[in-house]
């Protein structure tokens, strides 16, 4: 697994991942919710999608829009098991352990936190 800073800065360099942004239906969700039901949602999304060693529909099977996590994922790289080994170092083949689990949701939950601090978008303060 790899350090978190220096994640973000790789993430922040890659013009696919940094394009990724939730959308008014996704953010309102997440208000809605609150981060800690969010978490648990990118807990059971992780669990059940990621963690077997052979998932089903590896590398298809999430989402690119319609909750903040799907969002989250995409942009984050821990959408599908190629992903996780080549930006996260984590190898594909064997179940995820607890910890691997774990770090994947402090992943997308520092995204989506970073995502809460965005400053407002250019029609909202008329600058581009």
């Amino acid at each position: 697994m790899r350090d978190m800073d220096e994640l973000f800065v790789a993430l922040g360099r890659s013009a696919f991942r940094s394009r990724f942004r939730l959308g008014d239906k996704e953010s309102a969700y997440l208000r809605q919710k609150g981060i800690k039901t969010i978490r648990s949602h990118a807990r059971d999304f992780i669990t059940t999608r990621l963690a077997p060693a052979h998932p089903a529909n590896d590398g298809r099977q999430t989402p690119m829009k319609n909750h903040p996590v799907f969002i989250a994922q995409h942009a984050t790289a821990t959408c599908c098991r190629g992903c996780l080994a080549k930006w996260h170092r984590i190898p594909k083949g064997r179940p995820l352990t607890q910890e691997q689990i774990d770090y994947a949701v402090e992943v997308i939950a520092r995204w989506l936190a970073g995502q809460n601090a965005s400053p407002p978008s250019c029609s909202q303060d008329g600058g581009h």
